[in-house]
């Protein structure tokens, strides 16, 4: 059996060196003022993530795959992790605005003002979740026709 190289083309060599560049570039610029804040904050944030949200996360989705391993459909895990994740991943990059921590910053700096921004996660946050639960109620009635009736 051969081994497959990491790298599939020199195109792919040549995005992945230039995305290690822009990497290393962002980082050079990042760590350049206050660099020891920089770090600080690195570090406390993966310790958060280690010993906190990893746990938290992890038992929730122990939760929700039991709770659908129950009923026997292990499957629809996925239509609930897939709108959580993303509403979390938009939770994350959105916070400072969502929680209102640095609007008087946010109103100074671009001149727009930081009110709606809950409203809006919980808006994308329940269509995330109506789009999931449409897909997984269109899932059901296609496999309820696929099924052949039962004879008793």
């Amino acid at each position: 059996m051969r081994a497959r190289p990491a790298v599939g083309s020199p195109f792919q060599l040549l995005l992945l060196a230039a995305s290690f560049a822009l990497a290393g570039y962002a980082g050079v610029r990042l760590l350049e003022g206050d660099w020891f804040e920089v770090a600080l904050w690195f570090v406390g944030a993966a310790l958060v993530h280690d010993l906190v949200l990893l746990p938290l996360y992890t038992a929730a989705d122990r939760a929700l795959v039991t709770a659908f391993g129950a009923a026997g459909r292990r499957w629809a895990v996925g239509y609930v992790r897939v709108p959580a994740a993303l509403s979390l991943l938009l939770l994350l990059v959105w916070f400072p605005l969502i929680s209102g921590r640095v609007a008087d910053h946010f109103d100074g700096v671009t001149g727009l003002n930081t009110h709606g921004y809950p409203a809006r996660w919980l808006l994308m946050t329940a269509a995330l979740f109506a789009g999931s639960a449409v897909l997984f109620v269109r899932r059901l009635r296609r496999a309820a026709k696929e099924r052949p009736p039962e004879v008793h």
